[in-house]
């Protein structure tokens, strides 16, 4: 059983606002009750689930429940355990991390290091050493989102300026754009973009302008074999890569780093969420099997 909350980002916390806090808030009973209609559904089968997998766009504890921070959600040590039902066991963890651990597990030919990024209202990156998740000390690393790539910009959420969120989110390509809002954010785009408008197709350009920048320090200090579009990004990559890939050429201290797109779109972080459940029972069947 997994579940991606990029879509109640986009649903909740940017029309509506959502909770600030430890308080379950809107987005959080409908997780919960969205879990157990699931968990209903296969009792009735005479099935039950072998775990549950949040991905989150935020910072997530190394104890894989509490969400430390999730600007775009207004979430702060929010800790999602007592929230779902009885002793699912529960994995929560950053939606690029399921992103790129579903490019490992799934992709084509996915390189042993690369680092990761998909972007949605948010973006998020994971940088994959080795075949392995790169985590950082307290399990925060690859916030991409919120490096500044123009520290006298906007203010963000998470409390600085210019963040790369700000010129390549979603909303900031919309609103250079001058769109409004709508379900299929990247079809939107996209369908502009192809029909030729040049408003869209310069709020494209800027934000792979804005990408290529944040993507340069990245690109210069951790050295990947290559760097991997994923999420929304996938969706608009004909539009973004030309001046991404420009800015990487121009101020990579090396030979220019490539970018693929990822061939799994913007499911990518939902299926290594299903994917990390269902690798936990290869790897320990005998622990579903002993279950009532």
């Amino acid at each position: 059983c997994a579940v991606d909350l990029r879509g109640a980002v986009r649903a909740r916390a940017v029309r509506h606002g959502a909770n600030r806090g430890r308080a379950p808030g809107p987005v959080a009973e409908e997780l919960t009750a969205l879990v157990r209609r699931v968990v209903a559904e296969t009792e009735r089968e005479g099935l039950w689930p072998a775990g549950l997998a949040v991905a989150v766009p935020g910072l997530v504890a190394r104890d894989g429940r509490t969400v430390v921070r999730a600007p775009n959600l207004e979430w702060n040590d929010t800790d999602l355990g007592p929230l779902l039902p009885g002793d699912l066991p529960v994995t929560v963890d950053n939606e690029a991390n399921f992103g790129a651990l579903a490019e490992l597990w799934l992709g084509a030919g996915a390189p042993r290091d690369f680092l990761h990024v998909s972007a949605e209202i948010g973006i998020g990156a994971a940088v994959v050493v080795d075949g392995q998740l790169l985590r950082g000390t307290r399990g925060f690393a690859g916030e991409l989102g919120h490096v500044p790539v123009r520290p006298d910009g906007p203010a963000c959420p998470c409390g600085g300026r210019g963040c790369l969120e700000q010129y390549a989110g979603e909303e900031a390509v919309l609103r250079a754009a001058g769109l409004e809002p709508k379900q299929d954010l990247v079809g939107l785009l996209a369908g502009r973009a192809e029909e030729g408008d040049e408003t869209v197709r310069r709020a494209l350009r800027d934000a792979g302008t804005a990408l290529g920048i944040a993507l340069t320090g990245a690109v210069n200090l951790l050295d990947p074999e290559t760097v991997v579009l994923g999420g929304a990004l996938a969706g608009l990559s004909p539009w973004l890569l030309p001046s991404l890939e420009a800015e990487l050429t121009d101020r990579t201290a090396g030979p220019a780093c490539p970018v693929s797109v990822s061939g799994l779109g913007p499911e990518g972080p939902l299926l290594g969420a299903a994917h990390s459940v269902v690798r936990a029972v290869l790897d320990d069947p005998a622990a579903v099997a002993e279950r009532p």
